[in-house]
């Protein structure tokens, strides 16, 4: 008969068996890097796997130590972040490697409640940190965890206001023996088996924990709140050159996509239409004939979606615009915009 001290040694079992390989996880006995942790932690908050490991290799290639990184320029971090999204996340991971730099000599805190304090780390991110790099006895809860939670104990109430019951449940069953790799255990079983859709249960090594399981109601969790549909805010773009440069705009350092290159627009509203020109002439960088471009850029960010036009002109000279820079055309994609900015140039390829 199963009791819950087994719960923990049947997943770690599987888990020694079975671990993804990461490039960030220790490998061969070493010691977890704490920096290593970290920054695939940050990185990872709202974003595969998948797309993360190419941009972990260019970071670690680029700056191999958090002491580097924190030395490296701000504007270098958010050109090779371009495409990653959320880039508040950029910029909270170089205030954190400066922190840590100077005042922690380049040694990261080691407990939840010291890692919580830094910028950029929450909950979450403090508690793997803990567990993984540290061996802490941290109840690490992400997405996984928690899907693996509620049909474990079948937890009806919606998220989130499920997280503290789960959170609760996570923490009776983490062993204080390595806690890291049972946080990492918890994550490999909802990515493989656990799996949102046709979860994969007689492969389970905890099913026999499972209430959903036993009950064959697995796919209703979590159960979620209903979702908040997303407004549609629409704009206008300006494409403004001159001999092969392109006026570009360095965004304010607060607020969405702060401190991040991009095209001038108009306010992104939320409305019925894309502003007419009557409307969006006020926003132009420069008093210009401009030709509206075939097509609309769309991009969804996490609140909204977005439509934009573009429109083009070529500027007399390379006019000294107020928060603008002028930026070689054919060398575009090295200036890393964002992705939603990629969209909204590849529109001028119809001019």
């Amino acid at each position: 008969m199963l009791v819950m001290s087994d719960f923990p040694s049947l997943l770690l079992k599987w888990y020694d068996a079975n671990q993804r390989q990461l490039p960030w996880r220790a490998r061969g006995g070493e010691p977890p890097d704490p920096y290593h942790v970290w920054l695939s932690e940050i990185m990872l908050q709202q974003t595969t796997v998948a797309t993360v490991k190419a941009y972990f290799a260019r970071f670690l290639t680029l700056w191999p130590t958090v002491a580097q990184l924190a030395a490296a320029p701000n504007q270098e971090i958010l050109k090779e972040w371009a495409g990653l999204g959320y880039y508040a996340r950029a910029r909270n991971l170089h205030k954190c490697a400066q922190i840590i730099a100077h005042d922690f000599a380049s040694k990261f805190p080691q407990t939840e409640a010291e890692l919580i304090q830094l910028p950029g780390i929450g909950d979450y991110t403090a508690a793997a940190i803990a567990a993984i790099a540290f061996g802490q006895r941290s109840a690490v809860v992400d997405g996984n965890i928690e899907r693996i939670t509620t049909r474990i104990c079948q937890i009806n109430t919606p998220l989130p206001a499920a997280k503290k019951q789960i959170k609760a449940e996570v923490s009776s069953r983490t062993p204080a023996k390595r806690p890291g790799d049972f946080a990492q255990a918890m994550m490999d079983l909802g990515a493989g088996i656990c799996r949102p859709k046709s979860p994969n249960c007689p492969q389970c090594p905890v099913s026999g924990f499972c209430g959903a399981y036993t009950a064959g109601d697995m796919e209703i969790y979590p159960v979620k709140a209903a979702k908040i549909a997303r407004p549609t805010r629409r704009a206008v773009s300006f494409w403004l050159e001159h001999d092969g440069h392109i006026l570009l705009e360095r965004r304010a350092e607060k607020g969405l996509l702060g401190g991040m290159p991009g095209l001038f627009s108009t306010p992104w509203t939320a409305r019925a239409s894309i502003p007419a020109a009557g409307e969006y002439l006020i926003h132009a960088p420069a008093n210009s004939v401009w030709l509206e471009i075939e097509g609309l850029a769309k991009h969804t960010f996490t609140h909204f979606h977005l439509e934009t036009k573009l429109v083009a002109a070529t500027a007399p000279s390379l006019l000294n615009i107020e928060a603008g820079f002028w930026h070689p055309i054919a060398n575009l994609a090295a200036i890393g915009l964002p992705t939603v900015f990629k969209k909204i140039a590849a529109l001028s390829a119809q001019r």
